[in-house]
């Protein structure tokens, strides 16, 4: 597992999300633990190394 902080795309607080770094692409839903907002994050591994990340908000 590889832990990433971040900034939330709502609240601007620092946040972190726990990515599987086993897994070449990936794509989930996670609820800000400040504001509790979803946010949609898009992550992307090569050799286990964080290459892209993404997050955004789920317009509600």
């Amino acid at each position: 597992m590889y832990e990433h902080f971040f900034q939330c795309p709502y609240c601007w607080e620092e946040i972190s999300f726990l990515l599987d770094n086993s897994i070449a692409e990936q794509t989930y839903v996670e609820d800000c633990e400040v504001c509790c907002n979803p946010i949609e994050a898009t992550a992307g591994f090569r050799n286990q190394e964080l290459v892209l990340f993404n997050a955004k908000e789920l317009g509600q």
